[in-house]
């Protein structure tokens, strides 16, 4: 092989390399992203008629790109406060947090001791009762759950 010849693999590699990627990037190979999926929605009944409560939601997200869980609201016009618990010795409190992040081919699972989305004023919830939400993501299209309203002792294991 002539000096010449060798002198023009690099080029041809890099060329050939860049190629290979715009077809694997164009294939939808190259980190995808998907839409979040609910696969399990719950809301405790308030402890009197009107009470602030909680929305649990399992989100699960079958991409390659995080996604973030930016807000809620429910019904028509009802704003839901994402939150998140947080432990200062043996008390606790909770905090508004602008967003939440779903793991790339993950999960997030709100719980009462982590994050969870507040109900300030929620309509009145009996359980077996459904209540619509809207969740509002910074890449996926908002996506409607129906929350099934449960005792605060019926959460049982999300998502099973």
């Amino acid at each position: 092989m002539s000096r010449r010849a060798v002198a023009a693999l690099p080029p041809l590699a890099v060329a050939a390399t860049l190629v290979l990627l715009t077809a694997w990037s164009a294939a939808g190979q190259a980190g995808r992203g998907a839409p979040v999926q609910a696969v399990d929605a719950k809301i405790l009944v308030p402890a009197s008629p009107g009470a602030p409560t909680a929305a649990l939601v399992v989100l699960r997200n079958p991409g390659d790109i995080p996604d973030r869980l930016t807000g809620a609201r429910w019904g028509a016009d009802g704003e839901a406060v994402l939150k998140e618990h947080v432990h200062r010795g043996g008390s606790g409190s909770w905090t508004p947090v602008a967003a939440a992040t779903v793991p790339a081919r993950g999960e997030l699972r709100m719980s009462p001791e982590g994050t969870d989305l507040l109900l300030p004023h929620p309509p009145a919830l009996r359980p077996g009762d459904r209540l619509e939400l809207t969740l509002r993501f910074q890449d996926t299209p908002d996506l409607v759950v129906h929350a099934l309203a449960v005792p605060p002792g019926g959460l049982g294991e999300p998502g099973r």
